[in-house]
Parts: C-alpha cells; structure tokens; sequence
C-alpha cells in the first residue's frame, strides 16, 4: 500500500527520508551492531546521539548560550504543573486564554497559586488572539502564559504579547520549528514533538539560565524540578531514547533543507494554497479571523454536519486521512505541519473543488 497524506494533529507526519534512514540504522546504527532502540543511555554512542540533537537544535534555533536545553517526558502536559512549580515563586502568573491547552494549563497552575486571567478569545470560540498590546500585567507576577499555536483552534500569535517586563513563557508545541524565532524573547519555550518534530513521548523545554533554581516548590517531585534535568544534561533517569534519536535526524532534515527560514517559506506557500481555496469556495469556509490564521492547522466547515462527515469519509478513502476536527468544534482539520509536502496540500485542494462540485 502507498502512504496516505496524514493530515493529523498529533502524532503527525515525520519526513519520509527520516523514516527510511532510520528504517536502514534499525538493526546496526553505525556498525555498533545494534539499534537505537536497545543501547544504553550511558553508552558512549547514545551520548554522542543526545549531544548532537543538543547541538543542531541550537544551531537552528540560534538558542543563546544563558539557556539550556532539555529533553524530557511527560508532554506538553507535564509542564502544566512543572512550570508553576519552578517558576512561581511569587506565587502569581498571568495567563491569556486563546483555547483548550491554555486553559488546561490556567487550570493546573491555580493549584500552585493565583492566576490571573490577562485576556481570553473564548467569547467567539476561540477564533481570534486577542489585543495583547496591553494587558493588567503587575509586577509581582512571575511569569506570563501563552499558547502561542492553537492546534484546535486554528489560531497563532503573530505577534508576542506586551509582557511590561514579566518573564514570558509559551508552549509551541504545535508551530515549533515551523518559523524563526527569537528565543530571548522567552523566558521559557517548550513544545511536544509529536506534531512537528518526532515521535511521542518528548517535551523540548527551552529554559533560561537564570531560573533553573533549587528554590522550587518543596513538594517538587525530584523529575519535576528543571535543575534536576540541567544538571544531568536530561540524563537523570533513562530519557525516551529512540524518540529523541529520532527528533535528531528531524533537525539534520531541517538544517539539510535550508533552516527554518526555508521552512517558513514553505510554510506559507502550502497555507496560501488552502486558505487561498477556502476563501472562495462556496461550501468551505474558514474558522479563523484572517489575521491570526496558523500556518500548521487549518480547521474548516461546510456549515452542514451530515455533509462534513461524508466529506472526512470520502477523503479517507481517496488518501487523505486524518481531517475531523477536534470533538470539541467539529468540522474538519487539515494540519500541514513542516513534513507535509506541498503536493499533499494541492491534491487536498483538487479534492475539495471536486467534493464541491458533487455535492452542490
């Protein structure tokens, strides 16, 4: 059977020449006479594996020198708690409401201590980013809260908030290394792998220097604290080797292909290609205020329920899998994160002028 286009938001399409190299390395990576899969983290190989990750993505991201990086489990969802933990000192965040994951973020922070709501797009089910020009951000807050690509939603910050001089800290999980970014902006960047980068089951975070501290929360758990994993370079325990591997072979995809300046462009051309269709379609509408329309995930509708689902049917029998939308706002999705290929988004165009065309 030939591959499908996999227009999933998560575990999402890894680039095919990733998939085949490491297909080839899966019983001997390199002459060691075994996989990835098998060796041990303290191995020498394996050090050399972690390190080089380390340094590509450094590299790509132009990740200043007064920040670590770190490879860690758990998810995106993981860092709901352990960034309140370790960072919430003042015990006050402010935190901007732009969909699901940042409000189950603001959700599990409250635990740990006052979180201030600074704006929210939830009036128009999350739509829009709201005006972030200038928020009732104090003094004492310890850090300001974005979810800066709204994979549900559809939404994307294009530009970062006015944080008045709070540290900023934002999950971009699902537009990470779609697009240059200025990490000297954040105090903190962290993301899942699973959409743009690897296989499920890492977290990159993306932390400054300065606030990996022993002074946490006392009931931190061990795993939880950032200085634990600094300073066993994220080695502490067995890290979720292979995957890591795996993102490692991503960023030597990503620098081979021209950085993430080239990727941006490509980015952009494979969105215009389908906002470009859903903007004169008759039966394909948009769910997203232009200006705030993500690159990655592109949710859509019919306006008619019976009609989206035979649509996600036929689409999956033609090749295109994975387009229903979150059960949260229906419709379809078209994720089109960095491994997709431009062809994938103009057969998915063909496909929907052809679906309009029958179905009229």
């Amino acid at each position: 059977m030939s591959r499908v286009y996999n227009f999933s938001a998560g575990p999402a399409v890894l680039p095919e020449e990733v998939l085949k190299e490491a297909a080839e390395e899966m019983l001997d990576y390199k002459g060691c006479g075994m996989s990835v899969m098998e060796m041990s983290h303290r191995s020498k190989v394996y050090d050399n594996i972690i390190k080089e990750a380390e340094a590509d993505l450094r590299e790509l991201m132009n990740i200043p020198d007064n920040y670590y990086v770190l490879f860690l489990q758990g998810g995106a969802s993981q860092q709901f708690s352990a960034i309140p933990m370790n960072l919430m000192r003042n015990k006050k965040a402010g935190y901007i409401i732009t969909g699901q994951w940042a409000k189950k973020a603001a959700a599990e922070a409250k635990k740990y201590g006052e979180v201030i709501e600074l704006a929210s797009s939830a009036d128009k089910n999350f739509s829009y980013i709201p005006d972030c020009s200038d928020l009732p951000i104090t003094d004492d807050m310890d850090y300001v809260y974005i979810c800066e690509n709204n994979t549900i939603y559809g939404t994307k910050y294009k530009e970062l908030p006015n944080t008045k001089g709070v540290d900023l800290v934002a999950d971009v999980s699902s537009c990470f290394l779609s697009e240059p970014v200025d990490v000297s902006k954040y105090a903190l960047i962290y993301g899942g792998v699973q959409k743009n980068v690897g296989p499920a089951g890492v977290v990159v975070v993306i932390i400054r220097k300065d606030l990996v501290k022993d002074d946490v929360m006392p009931f931190t758990p061990t795993m939880l604290k950032y200085k634990t994993q600094a300073d066993n370079d994220s080695l502490y325990n067995t890290p979720p080797c292979y995957n890591i591997y795996i993102c490692g072979k991503v960023f030597k995809w990503l620098k081979k292909l021209g950085g993430l300046e080239k990727m941006k462009e490509l980015n952009e051309e494979k969105a215009k290609i389908l906002y470009d269709f859903l903007d004169e379609s008759e039966m394909f509408k948009g769910t997203v205020e232009k200006e705030d329309r993500s690159l990655m995930n592109v949710p859509f509708v019919t306006g008619d329920k019976d009609l989206d689902a035979k649509f996600v049917k036929e689409a999956a029998e033609a090749g295109f899998v994975n387009l229903k939308g979150h059960r949260t706002v229906g419709g379809m999705r078209a994720s089109i994160y960095n491994a997709m290929p431009k062809e994938g988004v103009v057969k998915l165009v063909e496909f929907m002028r052809e679906f309009e065309k029958n179905n009229k």
